[in-house]
């Protein structure tokens, strides 16, 4: 399974270096920060907090690994992510997104004389390839090993595992996304390079306990929270006193361990009982010049907030599951009773939890998809005095009165109105991410609403507008000049092709789908907790294509 698991910086620095089975040499960070730093954000996508996977099909089931809940968009090196609970969007402080061609999976050769064989190395080919294009390990050379790097960016740092034989790839990197998952769990968000600093004994404890000689063993944070205290103030002023880690670590197994729900500890109580969902759907599209929708796809995700006393059983219900595609589920769920009632039987985690992932049926949206949002980017090219080329960027972004989102705004306490949502939407945390061919060297940019960062060293421009109506008309214009000689020929303009950029947009109380809860029931205990639903929906990876 997992040989080494290493976590590198931003600037490509080894802070976290864990071996379990053999030790791997740092030189295969050496020689992925090498394929990596080509741009500085690799995979094609964002920075985020929480796992951006997909269903992948059906899970459920007890244990508390990995179970069910890994899908295929990793793999594919897609970005975004859930945002966190009742959140969404992209912030300003999210790191930009880069493009470039990491996979990631990669195939690497290992020289047990000079640690890895590569194409800088002098030992032979390049061998980084897709997984499912690799070779096997007994064709390498005498002397020399193979191993396979998976590797997932979150929050500026690159989480990397290593493996010396084929293994289903989705299982790895969605190890992956839960050890960062439990990292923000335990130090808060975002888990960057100086929580992981401030905290390095408890991050190897952490890995000490969700790996087992590689093998993934305890991935629930309220199994982990028993044996791992969360760091405080005082518990890392006692560690430095007594010079142990007997603040940290708890001398007493998890009751959960001894329970056929690992994923609750026993004797919860809170003052105030109340459940929070968040239904969260996200669309992937793309947008040509004209305005049109060429592709589509619908995902979505269940997420909950529990805060409740004692082992309540809940029951959850939808209006129409036949929307529901391809689902996946949290261990919690009782798989076999949704099969045959399709509804969510289970016995929550105390606190924060995904407890399902699912895809729409693209029948649901047969109608086609009409996005809430219009953005028609234009960029034109002509020569400046000294013979070199130049562009003018101009970006108009405007709101659409009527799309083919569902108003989910509650009605009453029993219903909820599932119309066509129209007339005057403000629509939220709406962001442009804009990149520029790798030939232009500055770009002056304006704007009449929100604010634009402009990075040199990527090339990429960030324009955050905020909230958007029908009456705002946010524009961005701006002038580029590059490296390019013109030839004069009048069809001057960079052999690169321009990148689309990403728009980014959340809407509350709005359904892609017009899925619905029907109604959430608690048995097993006396108390009536308080309990609330919303749907959002927002964007996912949401190009649009530039006109030139």
């Amino acid at each position: 399974m997992i040989q080494s698991i290493f976590l590198l910086s931003p600037t490509g620095e080894v802070l976290i270096e864990r071996h379990f089975r053999g030790v791997t040499p740092r030189s295969v960070c050496d020689y992925f920060w090498e394929k990596a730093s080509v741009s500085l954000n690799h995979h094609g996508g964002l920075s985020m907090t929480t796992s951006s996977t997909i269903a992948g099909g059906g899970g459920g089931g007890g244990g508390s690994g990995v179970g069910g809940m890994i899908g295929d968009k990793e793999l594919l090196g897609s970005g975004g992510g859930a945002g966190g609970l009742f959140g969404g969007g992209m912030t300003g402080s999210d790191p930009l997104p880069l493009y470039d061609t990491v996979p990631p999976i990669m195939e690497i050769t290992i020289d047990d004389n000079d640690d890895i064989s590569g194409e800088e190395s002098g030992h032979g080919t390049d061998s980084a390839n897709s997984a499912g294009e690799s070779k096997s390990g007994g064709n390498a050379g005498v002397g020399t090993r193979v191993v396979y790097l998976f590797s997932i960016l979150r929050d500026g740092l690159t989480y990397i595992a290593i493996t010396h034989g084929e293994i289903s790839p989705l299982l790895i990197l969605e190890f992956l996304h839960r050890v960062a998952d439990i990292f923000v769990e335990y130090f808060g968000s975002p888990a960057d390079e100086s929580a992981i600093k401030d905290n390095f004994s408890t991050v190897y404890q952490l890995l000490e306990e969700t790996l087992d000689n590689g093998w993934p063993l305890t991935t629930e944070p309220n199994a982990l929270q028993a044996m791992i205290r969360p760091p405080t103030v005082m518990g890392k002023l006692q560690s430095v006193v007594t010079g142990g880690s007997n603040a940290i670590v708890s001398d007493a197994l998890p009751s959960g361990t001894i329970s056929n729900m690992p994923w609750r500890r026993s004797g919860v109580k809170h003052h105030n009982n109340e459940i929070y969902i968040d239904i969260i759907e996200e669309i992937d599209a793309i947008i040509d010049v004209l305005g049109n929708v060429i592709s589509y796809d619908v995902n979505g995700s269940i997420q909950v907030q529990s805060n409740l006393s004692g082992v309540p059983d809940l029951l959850l219900t939808f209006k129409d599951p036949n929307i529901i595609d391809d689902c996946s589920f949290h261990p919690c769920i009782r798989y076999s009773r949704y099969e045959s009632e399709q509804v969510l039987s289970f016995v929550p985690p105390d606190g924060n939890f995904t407890l399902m992932r699912y895809r729409v049926k693209p029948s649901v949206i047969s109608g086609g998809f009409s996005p809430p949002i219009s953005c028609t980017p234009q960029l034109n090219y002509s020569l400046d005095g000294g013979g070199l080329l130049s562009g003018r960027v101009d970006i108009k972004v405007t709101a659409r009165s009527i799309s083919t989102l569902f108003n989910m705004a509650s009605t009453s306490s029993s219903t909820t109105s599932t119309a066509r949502k129209g007339g005057n939407v403000t629509i939220e945390d709406v962001a442009l991410t804009i990149p520029f061919p790798k030939v232009v060297k500055t770009a002056n940019l304006t704007v009449n609403v929100g604010y634009v960062v402009y990075d040199e060293a990527s090339k990429v421009a960030r324009w955050v507008i905020g909230n958007l109506d029908e009456k705002k008309r946010p524009h961005l214009t701006g002038s580029m000049s590059t490296s390019v000689v013109g030839d004069g020929s009048g069809n001057d303009r960079p052999e690169e092709n321009h990148l689309p950029l990403s728009v980014s947009w959340k809407i509350p109380l709005s359904s892609l789908s017009g899925l619905s809860v029907g109604g959430l029931s608690v048995t097993g205990e006396s108390y009536r907790p308080y309990k609330g639903v919303r749907n959002i929906a927002r964007s996912g990876r949401f190009q649009v294509r530039f006109t030139s």
